[in-house]
């Protein structure tokens, strides 16, 4: 589709921090074809606003408080299948932005790159294609020629470890994380178990501290064990 100042793309801003959702806001409506119709601080709040107004693009936010911003992608993309989401996270591109490419995202931004590049980057997913930084699409391109996996301590994870991770560094329980992924209780902690070896980390506690650094965006430093 086509968009131009008598017909604007309608953008949906999802995060948790007023001042983010504001300076966004203000970059994107200098545009003529672009607009940002609504801003949400929660999930709740998106799901109420693009249904009763359904937008073209959605810029989404990885961390929120509540269910987290991959909870939300799956949600959109059940009720909304032909939305376009746009994630802006954080969190290193290496680590995330594949798997939520095959979630159902069409572009992964880092929110430190975001100043320069998020209206090439929801030009690019208007049009129909996918955005990521050129960086990325290398590091892809690599590994797909040579078979080699992301140089990261969270490479060998499954997406079901991963999963509980994410869920973990959120600030969730064992009992909380098997209700919201309908598990058991027993194959969350065989989970649990399997990222503390994969991760090197001696302890439950251990685990749960590097779960709440790595959403937080605070590094990812794994304990060895003694």
């Amino acid at each position: 589709m086509q968009f131009t100042k008598n017909h604007k793309a309608k953008i949906l801003v999802v995060d948790d921090h007023p001042i983010v959702r504001q300076g966004i806001a203000l970059m994107i409506n200098r545009e003529a074809e672009l607009e940002v119709c609504h801003s949400a601080e929660t999930a709740e709040q998106a799901i109420a606003m693009n249904t009763d107004c359904p937008h073209d693009l959605i810029i989404l936010d990885l961390s929120l408080a509540g269910i987290s911003g991959l909870d939300l992608l799956r949600e959109m993309r059940s009720r909304f299948p032909s939305i376009a989401i746009l994630i802006m996270s954080m969190h290193d591109e290496a680590i995330y932005a594949e798997r939520l490419l095959h979630a159902g995202a069409r572009g992964y931004l880092m929110k430190q790159e975001a100043t320069d590049t998020i209206l090439l980057a929801i030009r690019k997913i208007l049009k129909g294609g996918l955005y990521l930084s050129s960086r990325m699409q290398d590091l892809m391109l690599q590994q797909n020629v040579e078979g080699g996996g992301i140089p990261s301590p969270l490479a060998s994870l499954t997406a079901g470890e991963f999963e509980i991770l994410h869920l973990l560094g959120m600030g969730l329980g064992t009992n909380e994380i098997a209700t919201r992924l309908n598990r058991s209780i027993k194959t969350v902690d065989t989970h649990r178990a399997s990222i503390r070896r994969k991760l090197r980390l001696s302890s439950s506690s251990a685990l749960t501290h590097f779960a709440i650094n790595w959403v937080n965006g605070e590094g990812l430093h794994s304990e060895n064990p003694a």
